[in-house]
This record gives C-alpha cells, structure tokens and sequence, in this order.
C-alpha cells in the first residue's frame, strides 16, 4: 500500500438509465438545446433516427464517480482532491434517450511529485459497447 490517497488500479463504477428528464435538465441548465437532444422530428431525419444524450452529460457522469473514488480513497486532513481536467475525451458511439450506461473509474497513474492521480475512464452501454472514453485527472491540494 502507497502513502498516497489512492494506488494504481483503484476503481469504481456508476450506472443510470439516461431518461428524457435528465436530458431536458440538462439542456435547460447549460443552455445547450441544439436539435440532436431535444427534437424527435429533426432527429428521425437523420441516419440515427433518434435523440441522443449530450456529450457533456457523459462527461458529468464521469465526474460522478470520480467523486466516489475520491469517497472511497484513503483521504487524509492535508489535501483536498480537485478536478484539473479531461484528457482525450472521445465520444465514440452515441448514447439515446432510454440507454443504460456504465462509468468505469480506474486510476491508472499516480504522479507524487505533482500530487496528481490519472484515471483511465470507459463508458459502456447496456450492450457492453465502448462509447465514451477519456482521462481524468485529480490534484491534491496542501491545505493552509
């Protein structure tokens, strides 16, 4: 075991079923209704048929369980974990309305001298398909 908060192959996981609440949340919330999330009749024009969730839904999702490693890591009173970025973020397949997904949260690297863990982040479908991936990094900051 590491002195550090969290050792390299720590994980987590979330699963949600994304519905339409979550998706008209959100577009009401970042301002962001373009027609892919919220119009049936301009989607069954395209070659997807459907609405597809907003990429950075996804990625909220990723922050979810990114909070819960930082709930399940050995924490201690001198530092406090922020996020710092998103690294190679993809969205490979869309995700629709109605689509279970899974977040899997692996630290893959841990960086003592900047105090920084990396996460290697899959996203998967009900299917098992891959359709979103990225890298998420953690600080840990001294406190005063």
């Amino acid at each position: 075991m590491s002195n550090f908060h969290v050792e390299v192959g720590d994980n987590v996981s979330f699963t949600k079923t994304v519905s339409e609440s979550d998706v008209y949340l959100f577009a009401g919330i970042t301002g962001d209704l373009a027609p892919n999330h919220v119009n049936d009749e301009y989607m069954k024009r395209s070659k997807y048929g459907k609405r597809m969730v907003h990429g950075a839904l996804l990625v909220g999702f990723i922050s979810t369980a990114s909070t819960m490693a930082i709930e399940k890591s050995r924490s201690s009173k001198e530092e406090t974990p922020v996020a710092v970025g998103f690294d190679r973020v993809r969205f490979i397949m869309p995700v629709f309305l109605g689509e279970t997904i899974t977040v899997t949260y692996t630290v893959d690297s841990i960086d003592l001298e900047r105090r920084r863990s990396m996460a290697d982040v899959k996203i998967v479908n009900q299917d098992g398909t891959l359709v979103c991936v990225a890298t998420h990094l953690l600080q840990w900051v001294k406190n005063e």
